[in-house]
């Protein structure tokens, strides 16, 4: 029902953007009506037919403009070609433009641009991507898999991964994300997190900055090569750096969907993550012994609040709750199927 209703919001957004484009055919097409009936006004008082006032002079044009003249043919051989060429010129104009706006409305392949900005447009508390390279794409697919609603911005049009993308339902904007009409144009003003997923850790850290100057509540995560400047920009920015070395797709995802969770960190070979999760009123958890989950999912649940009371390592037989918070350790790809049934 949501994403029905997004379109329908995104149809009409767009279709404004559509009006705004046939705003100038429609001006020269008034254009020619008001010249045109200023020209046909003294031509008549020229050829000694002359019209009552410059309003009927425009009423005459316009009704000839749809073959509708609302007057005699005149005798006058400049007013004759007058009724033959005024047809022609203003049935012109107005098909022409009437068909561009058409071709435009009805073919939304033709103008991506434009119809992914309208759904963008119409998203609140969504998750704007940055970059689709493979981490890029993996943490949009995980994302995706959790329910979110996601607007990637990407410079290179020629990415082979956006046709992916796309038949995901999720609109891709062609734009540099350095700037700022880029985020704009991704919503950034309503969104909840921003995910920078570049290969340039100047670059992320730079649109990061951009980003939380424009939405000082937004959520950032971004990719960052050097572990020790990934620590530094978590403590000074209050970031959610991910250095490469602890890179994980689901742990990147899961950070963008508001869970905390831990860079990985490899134990024996496995790489590992620690997360903290509140029970939703939704879940499919509630109800649900802390054995089960961890049987399930594959992961280990470490720790369980209940009203201000903390249960560290619980005992399996206990059942979860809503608005339980648990802290679970696992890898993240298992902390992320957690994640989704928590929805």
């Amino acid at each position: 029902m949501k994403k029905r209703r997004r379109r329908w919001q995104a149809s009409w957004r767009d279709t404004k953007l559509l009006l705004r484009e046939f705003r100038a055919p429609l001006i020269v097409f008034i254009a020619t009506m008001l010249g045109g009936g200023a020209l046909y006004q003294k031509v008549a008082l020229y050829a000694g037919e002359p019209l009552h006032d410059y309003s009927e002079a425009v009423y005459l044009v316009l009704t000839l403009s749809f073959l509708q003249p609302s007057g005699s043919f005149p005798t006058h051989p400049l007013l004759e070609a007058f009724y033959f060429v005024m047809p022609l010129i203003g049935l012109g104009i107005l098909a022409q433009g009437l068909a561009d706006f058409g071709i435009m409305l009805f073919n939304r392949n033709a103008r991506n641009k434009e119809w992914e900005m309208a759904i963008a447009s119409t998203f609140e508390d969504h998750t704007i991507l940055v970059g689709l390279g493979h981490l890029g794409f993996r943490v949009t697919e995980h994302l995706n898999g959790l329910g979110k609603k996601i607007a990637v911005i990407e410079l290179d049009p020629k990415d082979h991964l956006i046709d992916a993308v796309r038949e995901m339902g999720i609109p891709v904007i062609h734009a540099d994300a350095s700037r700022q009409s880029a985020l704009e144009k991704a919503g950034i003003y309503k969104a909840h997190t921003i995910t920078l997923c570049m290969q340039a850790d100047s670059l992320n850290l730079q649109i990061a900055v951009k980003a939380r100057s424009l939405n000082p509540k937004i959520n950032v995560v971004l990719r960052i090569f050097d572990d020790e400047f990934a620590k530094s920009i978590s403590t000074q920015f209050g970031f959610k750096a991910f250095s490469a070395t602890s890179i994980s797709a689901p742990a990147f995802a899961a950070a963008s969907a508001g869970i905390e969770i831990t860079r990985p960190i490899t134990v024996e070979g496995e790489a590992l993550s620690l997360a903290k999760m509140r029970i939703e009123k939704s879940s499919k958890l509630i109800q649900m012994s802390v054995a089960k989950i961890e049987n399930d999912y594959e992961v280990s649940v470490v720790l369980l609040r209940r009203n201000g009371e903390v249960d560290m390592h619980p005992a399996g037989i206990r059942i979860l709750r809503k608005a339980d918070v648990i802290a679970i350790l696992g890898h993240p790809d298992k902390i992320s199927r957690l994640v989704h049934a928590n929805q």
